[in-house]
């Protein structure tokens, strides 16, 4: 005597709710109607139904495609080729931006969730990301050029190809625009340069969102970034942390990997190289991705007739001396008779190196001549003439009488 193998089905809540529903329209309980009004699907389905629960029980229920590749899916040959370049290529690369290389490199035009399952089912783990402490959300500025959130990014942008570097990236509160430059570090110089850039090519901004590196915040003595946005009135906000700039520190995680692949796949190892990429192709392609510029207002500030050499450049004062002469940096620089009023001895001088490397020198915002002194003027030597031994000095007081020393 042969034991009958039990089948096991698997079914959903919606294929339960049907046999229910069936039974009770067997039982007489209630009509084809009223199962069709229940479970939301025609008079016609439901006879359909019952026929299949009929003589197939609850198998005749389930779908026919359950188990099943879809009649509408991809060949099992495109996915084993999809994963071969991928293991061979982008082995690091997330769905998204997967996806995005496959159909610009390879032709191969396939939804980033489909690679994502197909990624997950071979056992490919893509990052997910972590899990931060719940924060207040704040409102994005209204306009372009509201607020500018700017932060240095320091990181192994060539992956070993080229010198460890950092990305500079200011990003609009309010759209998302980004505009980027690599330098070599997060220097004072670096900022100046890049800030000018962006005043070039957008305008002044209203207010600059940074944390309180030493660049950008000094309690003693401004900085050269501060006197900068002094001198161009923009507002200086500063962060507590870094969570408070939450925009910027985001897009650099984001650059952080979609940026340094792309330098991969084009070879790019110098930071000459990947500014020139930047400018001719990345941050138009990512705006495009990502920024929200629609209905914007930008209430960015124009140029006009302010020169950015004098804002963008390391600024110092130095007094006059008697001679018309200033010291900066252990060397005398002679100041020269010009159409501008020389100042009176004593007085204090403005003097700015720009970003060029060329120094000048400032009265009351009226450029100076001068010349550089290769030594210091000599001095006269004076010679020391000791007291003769009758002087006053060499004498001693005894009372109201002086005696010679002994």
């Amino acid at each position: 005597m042969t034991k009958e193998k039990k089948e096991i089905l698997a079914m959903s809540q919606k294929e339960r709710k049907r046999i229910k529903v069936l039974e009770e329209k067997i039982r007489g309980h209630i009509t084809v109607r009223e199962a069709s009004a229940i479970l939301g699907i025609s008079q016609r389905q439901i006879y359909r139904l019952l026929k299949n629960y009929k003589t197939e029980g609850d198998r005749g229920i389930i779908h026919r495609l359950r188990g099943k590749a879809s009649n509408r899916g991809y060949p099992e040959q495109l996915r084993k080729k999809v994963l071969e370049i991928y293991w061979k290529r982008y082995r690091d690369f997330g769905p998204t931006l997967f996806a995005e290389k496959l159909e610009e490199y390879e032709g191969i035009k396939i939804n980033h969730e489909t690679l994502r399952r197909w990624m997950r089912q071979n056992g490919i783990i893509t990052s997910e990301r972590k899990k931060r402490p719940h924060r207040r959300k704040r409102q994005r500025r209204g306009a372009i050029g509201e607020m500018l959130q700017f932060d240095g990014s320091h990181h192994d942008w060539f992956e070993g190809r080229g010198p460890f570097c950092c990305l500079l990236n200011a990003i609009d509160d309010a759209s998302s625009k980004v505009f980027l430059r690599f330098a070599e570090s997060e220097s004072a110089e670096s900022v100046l340069r890049m800030l000018r850039e962006y005043s070039q090519h957008n305008g002044i901004p209203n207010s600059i969102y940074t944390d309180k590196y030493s660049v950008y915040y000094s309690e003693k003595k401004k900085t050269d970034y501060q006197l900068a946005m002094d001198k161009l009135s923009v507002q200086r906000i500063y962060a507590n942390s870094s969570e408070a700039k939450g925009r910027v520190e985001r897009g650099n995680r984001t650059l952080q990997d979609r940026l340094v692949k792309e330098m991969r796949l084009r070879y790019i190892s110098t930071i000459k190289e990947a500014n020139k990429f930047l400018e001719e192709y990345f941050i138009e392609d990512y705006n495009k991705r990502f920024a929200q510029t629609e209905q914007l207002a930008d209430i960015h500030r124009e140029i006009g007739e302010i020169n950015l050499d004098t804002v963008f450049c390391f600024e110092t004062v130095r007094k006059v001396r008697n001679d018309y002469t200033i010291t900066l940096n252990a060397k005398y620089i002679q100041l020269e008779r010009s159409d501008a009023v020389l100042p009176i001895p004593g007085q204090n001088v403005t003097v700015r190196k720009y970003l060029d490397g060329s120094l000048h020198i400032f009265n009351r915002e009226e450029e100076l001549d001068f010349r550089e002194l290769k030594e210091q003027a000599e001095r006269k030597e004076t010679r020391y003439n000791p007291p003769k031994e009758n002087h006053p000095w060499k004498r001693k007081t005894v009372g109201k009488t002086r005696y010679a020393k002994e």
